[in-house]
């Protein structure tokens, strides 16, 4: 294992405990960063589930791209499958992906120099979405791209159409990411810090790793490779039915 990833001792069962890892977790996130500037190494994770994601016991699967900026190739890929064991509780989502997440993490041969999750990271409800969580347990540079927001609101008369186009998102006052038009005249993506890197040099890497297509790479290659990595898993368990029955 390359990527360092610092766990706890038990993930939480109930919400109580989840809230409490949070309350305890993010003072140690750095939103200031400034992060890698020009980074070679960039890694995407995502997560795929069977059903609607919803239910306890939910099989789910998770990816890690890991791509190289200046050819925008795969250099490495990993998965892991598993089943939630959270509930699923709006604000404690990572909750139901995190394990996961690490054991595939854990896979890489390889260590990225900056983690983009798809998800959120300071905007979040109490300032510590997945991207944070993620962050703070590998020490890596970490940033949330999120096809949709969770909070706050920006206005849309400051967000252009054209490509690197962007506003500032806000929730109770606070800018808490950034509405980043990726390409002209499609819908933006939202953009959040999580550790170890500041607002501007997450947006910048997300639209570089964007040259062509509404997500960057890494969210397209990781979404790609969760939901085969959750078929052939769910193939396996089907065979099984079968052969059991």
């Amino acid at each position: 294992m390359t990527v360092h990833i610092d766990v706890p001792s038990a993930w939480p069962a109930d919400e109580a405990a989840a809230l409490a890892l949070q309350d305890r977790l993010r003072p140690l996130a750095d939103h200031r960063g400034p992060g890698p500037a020009h980074p070679r190494l960039v890694a995407g994770l995502d997560v795929a589930y069977a059903g609607d994601g919803r239910a306890t016991g939910d099989l789910v699967a998770a990816a890690v791209v890991v791509i190289d900026t200046a050819t925008l190739e795969v250099v490495e890929r990993a998965t892991a499958t598993a089943t939630s064991t959270f509930p699923y509780i709006p604000g404690l989502f990572a909750y139901r992906e995190l394990p996961v997440l690490v054991e595939a993490l854990r896979a890489l041969r390889t260590t990225p120099e900056l983690l983009l999750c798809d998800g959120h990271g300071l905007a979040h409800p109490r300032r510590f979405g997945l991207a944070c969580h993620l962050g703070v347990l590998t020490g890596l540079p970490t940033a949330g791209v999120a096809k949709t927001p969770f909070v706050g609101t920006f206005d849309p008369a400051a967000l252009g159409g054209s490509r690197g186009s962007s506003a500032d998102l806000v929730d109770a006052g606070e800018t808490v990411g950034r509405v980043l038009r990726t390409q002209d005249g499609v819908k933006p993506v939202y953009v959040s810090t999580g550790h170890l890197v500041d607002l501007p040099t997450a947006c910048a890497q997300v639209l570089a790793l964007a040259p062509a297509y509404r997500l960057p790479e890494t969210t397209r290659q990781a979404d790609r490779l969760s939901r085969d990595a959750l078929a052939a898993a769910a193939g396996r368990v089907t065979a099984a039915d079968t052969v059991e029955g």
